[in-house]
């Protein structure tokens, strides 16, 4: 086989890394309506004229991830039967009629209903950007594009609450304006997207990334080439042993990632007495901070270090997740700030790493380019499902046993993925026998 980049196509690579970085800011902007909510609560919690409690607030937020969760199934097989571009900006446009309608109208059961559509609009982002970007890079190189590209949710984290916080009290100290600026900046993105965003590089005259690239086709889209437009990938993909075991990973891995989210600075404040409410609040950014590092760390390491194998590199982050999710609360009892912070950005690393890649590249990967929506659609539902729960265990458990509860969790899902080590998806014109592959999956699927 020739060199992966021996030919280069100077209008491929331009379409290649446009659609980088579309889809990049596309799921990045997500976040700012996504949180534009949380940031809005501050607000609320002082507004004599607008009675919402605390229970309240929870329930809406449950009514999110819910809806999130139910998206995650349902809109990754439209990707794969409609097309990425449709279903990204219709999830585009109404997070944005979500998100002003609840800066217009006030009252507990507006916001519920609405923040059930924002979960459903939300949801449409990952699974269909994933299969975007796999329709535009190989697998050789996913690992390491995929880690980069997934720097968009830490760093629409970061940026997004800031952002609406600065724009709702310090220009306008007005609660509302939280929705709304968020809601602008999503539209400037829907623009951008409507502009230079592609489903693959057919739609626009280019071969497929496979014969650009020299590389053997997935299996799945020989087998199912007539049937493109139809259900029979679907099917396919949610009938394969790696993806519903990636899929059960997930759902092991995310609950300590959104009890940090959530609860982070309510913890933070509760176990550490010598800090603000301000400290407590900036405290957890360290979490956030370290997503920008992590997927980059682990997606280079399993095409260089692994040859596009993603098993090892997720399997030893989750074995060293495990020991820093256990060794949370002890530090936080140290009462070192510095500490604190420094566990935070360590349970970052090895939490964001594996989290981008389980969800992102491994899924496209054994979901194949064409039911890469499926597939990453299934194992993020899986994921929310778990979401879910870190939203909700902190508030009925005590810090410690959640904790070695996520620890418990991470430890499972690395010993499950040690036995997958030399695993790659399988693929014709491929030796049967390469790097123990085809052994390694015959034994997941007969399991």
């Amino acid at each position: 086989m020739k060199n992966l980049f021996s030919v280069r196509n100077a209008r491929f690579e331009r379409w290649r890394w446009q659609i980088f970085a579309v889809t990049w800011l596309a799921y990045a902007s997500f976040y700012f309506t996504r949180k534009a909510f949380s940031v809005a609560k501050m607000g609320i919690e002082e507004d004599g004229a607008f009675e919402l409690t605390k229970e309240m607030m929870a329930n809406i937020d449950a009514s999110y991830l819910i809806a999130y969760a139910i998206g995650q199934f349902m809109w990754g097989m439209f990707a794969d039967r409609f097309g990425t571009r449709r279903v990204l900006i219709g999830g585009l446009l109404a997070s944005i009629v979500a998100a002003l309608m609840m800066g217009l109208f006030h009252g507990a059961m507006i916001f519920l209903i609405f923040m059930f559509v924002q979960g459903l609009a939300q949801s449409t982002g990952w699974s269909s950007l994933c299969k975007n970007v796999g329709n535009f890079f190989s697998r050789r190189e996913r690992g390491r594009v995929m880690g980069l590209w997934c720097t968009n949710y830490a760093f629409g984290g970061l940026v997004a609450s800031p952002f609406a916080g600065w724009v709702a009290y310090d220009l306008f100290d007005d609660w509302r304006m939280a929705f709304a600026a968020s809601a602008v900046v999503v539209g400037v993105v829907v623009v951008l997207v409507m502009l230079f965003q592609r489903n693959k590089p057919e739609d626009i005259g280019l071969p497929t990334i496979e014969e650009y690239h020299q590389e053997p086709v997935d299996e799945l889209d020989i087998d199912n080439a007539d049937k493109a437009h139809g259900w029979a990938e679907v099917k396919a993909v949610l009938s394969n042993k790696v993806v519903l075991l990636l899929g059960l990973i997930y759902f092991l891995l995310k609950p300590a990632r959104y009890a940090i989210l959530l609860w982070g600075p309510y913890i933070v404040y509760q176990e550490l007495s010598d800090v603000s409410k301000a400290e407590a609040a900036a405290i957890p950014a360290a979490f956030e901070f370290a997503g920008l590092f992590g997927p980059v760390i682990l997606g280079f390491m399993s095409d260089k270090l692994f040859r596009s194998r993603r098993m090892p590199v997720c399997a030893i982050s989750l074995l060293l997740l495990t020991a820093a999710l256990a060794a949370f609360m002890p530090v936080v009892h140290s009462g070192s700030i510095a500490m604190v912070v420094g566990m935070l950005f360590l349970i970052g690393i090895t939490l964001y790493g594996p989290d981008s890649m389980v969800s992102g590249s491994a899924a496209v990967d054994f979901g194949t380019r064409k039911g890469a929506g499926t597939a990453t659609g299934f194992v993020n539902g899986c994921g929310s499902i778990g979401a879910v729960l870190g939203g909700l265990l902190p508030g009925y458990f005590s810090n410690e046993s959640i904790f070695i509860g996520f620890a418990i969790c991470t430890f499972v899902g690395g010993l499950l993925l040690l036995p997958l080590w030399n695993l790659l998806p399988k693929s014709h014109d491929e030796p049967a026998g390469d790097d123990a592959q085809t052994d390694d999956l015959k034994a997941v699927t007969s399991q």
